[in-house]
């Protein structure tokens, strides 16, 4: 047995936790750069906070997906005005920003220096500034990874700037901090920790630390999205949802993911879906290609051992198969009325291109099986 994990220094996670951010910001730096959503406006209370603990923060809003462009601009920005704690506050494209801006603000090479995919790939040489990343909605895991996504729009793909020390120093978990997500946004970020839990677990580089905490996850997720769908404030269940999308991020760090993410990626390139929505779309597809390949090509495999446990946990019968999990990921998406791939903007002559591109994707190494080309377009084909 050998294996390697890394998450957050720290990780604090209570109702209420995020009023301390200025108070535990002024423990990492002095001089804060703000990342938040479009509106930064709803992050009053934390700008107000940090200019009294320390000073008005530099406030770099994110509307969107974030591409490398505006990410370059932000910290280039925050480099110029002295930075040198980043806060994070929002979404995964909030969050992956900061990590971005917090990474070159002391890396100032050209952004594709490091960029995986479409630029040299090239190591950070330099320790990003101090990061906090406080997340308001539950599914990307993005306050414990360690990669941030971004557009580029020059190739039409996402592509992650990738390293261990862009993994945050604090990760603030306050399940309050969701509360006011609409039940579409409930569902696909959701979908997303579910889909990141999954992947991870049944991922041929998982390791007995990963398992742990994604059968913690896909338990919890299981009951309580449903429940967080139906009722926003359902605190219970937002708190569930919280944990489980922290422990996807912790996951999917340190033992990968799958097909899933690796269609996402460009799929996301191409359509400017929202990330979880496009990872629901694929995921009882995904389950039930990689299912069958593996029954076919690799019928040992510890993986299929590990959607059986999948299917017993997400259902709660343990008389159950494997494809009984995939069939609940598709009755659930269902419910959580989760748009196919055509209504979400893909085409079928899109098929060739993004089954190419998904196959060279970094996260198809974390897949239980290798799949064929065909193999690959049959799942957009059920997907769509």
């Amino acid at each position: 047995m050998q294996f390697t994990f890394a998450t957050a220094s720290k990780i604090l996670f209570a109702t209420g936790a995020a009023q301390r951010i200025p108070e535990l910001a002024g423990t990492l730096g002095s001089r804060p750069c703000l990342v938040t959503g479009g509106s930064p406006e709803r992050a009053r209370w934390l700008i107000d906070g940090l200019t009294q603990a320390l000073c008005a923060p530099l406030v770099i809003p994110v509307s969107g997906e974030p591409d490398t462009v505006g990410a370059a601009k932000a910290a280039e920005a925050a480099r110029e005005a002295g930075c040198d704690v980043v806060i994070g506050l929002g979404g995964g494209s909030v969050m992956d920003t900061a990590k971005v801006v917090a990474a070159l603000i002391t890396n100032t090479g050209d952004i594709y220096d490091y960029l995986e995919v479409v630029g040299k790939g090239n190591p950070l040489t330099e320790r990003p500034v101090p990061l906090i990343t406080a997340p308001t909605t539950s599914g990307t895991g993005s306050e414990v990874t360690a990669n941030g996504v971004l557009l580029s729009p020059e190739h039409g793909v996402k592509v992650s700037l990738r390293s261990t020390g862009m993994i945050a120093d604090l990760a603030v978990i306050d399940p309050q901090l969701a509360a006011s997500m609409p039940p579409k946004v409930t569902a696909a970020t959701g979908m997303d920790a579910l889909t990141q839990l999954l992947e991870a677990f049944v991922s041929r580089k998982s390791t007995p630390m990963t398992d742990a905490l994604c059968r913690e996850g896909l338990m919890r997720a299981a009951t309580a999205l449903p429940l967080a769908y139906e009722d926003g404030e359902d605190m219970s269940a937002r708190e569930d949802m919280a944990l489980a999308a922290l422990l996807s991020g912790i996951c999917l760090a340190n033992a990968g993911l799958g097909a899933v993410h690796g269609f996402a990626a460009p799929i996301g390139g191409r359509s400017h879906a929202p990330h979880g929505a496009v990872c629901a779309a694929l995921l009882p597809h995904v389950m039930e290609a990689n299912l069958c390949a593996l029954r076919e090509r690799d019928p040992d495999s510890p993986s299929l051992h590990a959607y059986r446990e999948v299917a017993v946990m997400l259902t709660a019968d343990v008389t159950c198969d494997a494809e009984d999990g995939a069939a609940w990921v598709g009755e659930l998406c269902a419910d959580l009325s989760i748009p196919t791939l055509g209504e979400l903007g893909i085409t079928r002559a899109d098929f060739g291109l993004l089954a190419d591109q998904a196959a060279k994707a970094s996260s198809m190494q974390g897949n239980p099986v290798e799949l064929t080309r065909d193999e690959l377009i049959g799942i957009l084909e059920k997907a769509w």
